[in-house]
């Protein structure tokens, strides 16, 4: 091993295995380093985990971040965080409480905080996005400063850039929002999946308010309801319910409630 642990003077309990490893290291404690390069520049930092060649290289004074996988968190400097996966929150620098499990995973985040991103590419463009939730591969992936996200399923909130505050539960589910959609809500596959700036909308089921772009306010429950009505792209403020329930005519500037009920069902 070249020079790992080489500038050690009274630290303890680390452990470097490789080339450079914890090479400026002089107090900090705590250290586990296996790689070409893994800690190299720490040098108080404790508490660190860093498995692969140039994990957590640029960590000094962070404390408590785990990173394993090539490249791994190897911007960090001062922040705590847990990167797992190759090149997992390659990016990040003194942001915090971050956790990504996966290829590339987080690998854009720089200052952004207290975001958890699970599945290859999750989050991949993440920059100053905070308290973002994402789970599957490429949930989230365009995201840059978009904040309070929840994306789980495969592309879910895949196109979203800046906007904040919605749910998607589900593949491709939000997939086309972008920049001024906010506090929607959809679960299922595909469920609001055109809407690009449209808000406050909730959509629950299969296929539920495929149709809607930029319309407000609307509520729609059951597989496909609302989906084969075109009048409902930019439609605000109607409640649908029922599977493959719609209607023919909604007045956008008009709120409409369409119910479907079982046969047999007296109300």
């Amino acid at each position: 091993m070249v020079r790992a642990l080489g500038a050690n003077t009274t630290a303890s309990f680390n452990t470097a295995v490789g080339r450079l490893a914890l090479t400026a290291n002089t107090t900090g404690a705590n250290n586990t380093a296996v790689g070409k390069s893994a800690l190299n520049a720490n040098t108080t930092g404790h508490s660190l985990v860093a498995v692969g060649a140039t994990a957590l290289d640029a960590n000094t004074t962070g404390i408590g971040s785990t990173a394993v996988g090539f490249n791994a968190l190897t911007s960090n400097t001062t922040g705590s965080n847990t990167g797992l996966g190759y090149q997992a929150l390659y990016s990040n620098t003194t942001a915090t409480s971050n956790t990504a499990v996966g290829l590339n995973c987080g690998f854009g985040i720089t200052t952004g905080s207290y975001n958890t991103l699970v599945g290859k590419s999750a989050g991949e463009a993440v920059t100053t996005g905070t308290f973002n939730v994402a789970m599957g591969e490429s949930a989230l992936v365009a995201n840059t400063t978009g904040a309070e996200n929840v994306a789980l399923g495969a592309y879910a909130l895949g196109r979203n850039t800046t906007a904040s505050r919605n749910v998607a539960v589900g593949r491709l589910a939000l997939q086309n929002t972008t920049t001024d959609g906010g506090n929607n809500v959809a679960i299922g596959y595909t469920a609001l999946s055109n809407d690009t700036s449209g808000y406050n909308n909730i959509g629950i089921g299969y296929g539920t308010a495929a149709n809607i772009t930029t319309g407000i306010e609307n509520t729609i429950v059951g597989m496909e309801a609302g989906s084969a009505n075109t009048g409902m792209t930019t439609a605000n403020k109607n409640t649908i319910i029922g599977a493959k329930c719609s209607t023919s005519a909604v007045d956008a500037a008009v709120s409409y409630t369409h119910l479907t009920l079982p046969t047999n069902r007296e109300v």
